[in-house]
């Protein structure tokens, strides 16, 4: 791994010229330790402070309660988001509002790529001193919150804030330490062609996904608008109610678009204990009063369409992959020695890590928002729905790539068979 992120001249000890006359003196680094702590603590200040600067507007708006109570609640929040688990009134919450979870993980990838350029981390040993010291730091601060904001009628594990805060700050911080530092450039250059092909081909399926399923649920909200508007006359929220009730909506969004990449998927998704959601029919019962929920189709049967969308989805999101890994594998220097099943292969490879990432996102927008009826909310079924959307990407994927590949014009001195 060492000669892998190798560099002459830079990495694991490689020799550097003193500047010359005329050349400019780089900015003074710090130790990676301090750099790590730092940019970790950074990131830590951030996040809370968001979330208890929307607590308290919310507690502005509110006839009750205080303000420490409000920032507590924040701080509460902040820690749910990385999947640490809370047990308020005999319930438990655990479902992770995801887009406060990405905004967390954007500021940990800032977070990592300052504390590679504070450092000035190049050789492996720092980089690996540096992602390990910034995310354990990261979690014992998530730790020393939860035992603070900890009270009578909210509890959070610290030991689940702990690994939880750990294993965002390795994913994010860690992607923004390789980055900045050049890291990630020479583990790219020592992947093999195939893998470096799919990577990116998976991840335009997953976009490809996600944006049919966002399309889809506009749709579906725009259609049952009047149901938002009577939610937001219920709730005479106010203009600071309103304001942090769009919060939660924001913060909650990427977990429903994962839900109607399940409903794509055929298996669907559940809103509470015994309800189903799905393309084959709905049955849900009463919802609460918040607005992001007003797409829900009725109780009963759904669309034709909708069942139509569950085939067509993933295969497109296939032909896209194929696309990918037939545009970068025919620029590729060795592409005349690659026959049409070695793109088909790509293709298949890209759609199976596609599903692997869609089937991670689906686990980790589900939980339990509280007692009772809301106890489980989520995807139960979500490893079937990753392999139906899997079969069809790999269809879709291997057919468009293999295609694109048998057709490209031969050259002389080469097979035409291949």
């Amino acid at each position: 791994m060492t000669d892998m992120l190798s560099r002459p001249g830079a990495r694991d000890g490689g020799s550097h010229q003193a500047p010359g006359p005329g050349s400019e003196l780089s900015a003074p680094t710090k130790p990676v330790l301090v750099a790590a702590v730092v940019g970790a603590g950074a990131c830590l200040l951030t996040g809370l402070l968001t979330c208890a600067a929307v607590a308290v507007v919310g507690w502005l708006a509110a006839t009750f309660g205080g303000a420490s109570g409000a920032v507590r609640a924040g701080a509460t929040v902040w820690l749910v988001a990385h999947k640490a688990g809370a047990t308020l009134g005999g319930g438990a919450i655990t479902i992770a509002p995801l887009g406060l979870t990405l905004f967390l993980g954007w500021c940990l990838y800032r977070g990592g790529r300052f504390t590679a350029r504070v450092s000035a981390a190049d050789r492996t040993k720092d980089l690996l001193t540096a992602a390990l010291v910034f995310s354990v730091a990261y979690g014992l601060g998530a730790l020393i919150i939860a035992l603070l904001t900890s009270d009578g009628a909210v509890k959070v594990s610290p030991l689940s804030a702990f690994l939880g805060a750990v294993s965002l700050a390795i994913v994010a911080g860690t992607a923004g330490i390789l980055v900045e530092s050049g890291a990630a450039e020479d583990l790219a250059d020592a992947t093999p062609d195939g893998l470096r092909d799919a990577v990116p081909a998976a991840a335009a399926a997953i976009l490809a996904i996600l944006g049919a399923a966002s399309v889809l649920y506009g749709v579906l909200l725009a259609i049952h608008f009047s149901r938002v508007t009577g939610m937001l006359e219920l709730l005479d929220a106010g203009v600071v109610g309103s304001v942090v009730l769009f919060a939660i909506c924001l913060v909650l969004l990427p977990n429903v678009v994962l839900y109607v990449v399940a409903f794509l998927a055929g298996p669907g998704f559940q809103l509470g204990v015994g309800t189903t959601i799905a393309p084959t029919g709905v049955d849900v019962g009463n919802l609460p009063a918040l607005p992001l929920l007003a797409a829900v189709p009725e109780d009963g049967a759904t669309p034709t369409y909708l069942l139509v969308l569950t085939a067509l989805v993933p295969l497109l999101a296939g032909v896209i992959a194929g696309l990918v890994v037939a545009r970068r594998g025919l620029a590729a220097p060795d592409a005349e020695a690659l026959g049409w099943d070695a793109f088909a292969l790509r293709g298949g490879m890209a759609a199976l890590l596609g599903a692997a990432g869609l089937l991670v996102l689906m686990l980790v927008s589900g939980g339990s928002a509280g007692p009772g009826r809301m106890a489980e909310i989520g995807i139960p079924a979500a490893l079937p729905a990753a392999g139906v959307l899997g079969a069809g990407m790999a269809i879709g994927a291997a057919v468009t790539a293999g295609v694109l590949a048998a057709r490209r014009p031969a050259d002389e001195g080469t097979d035409p068979e291949r």
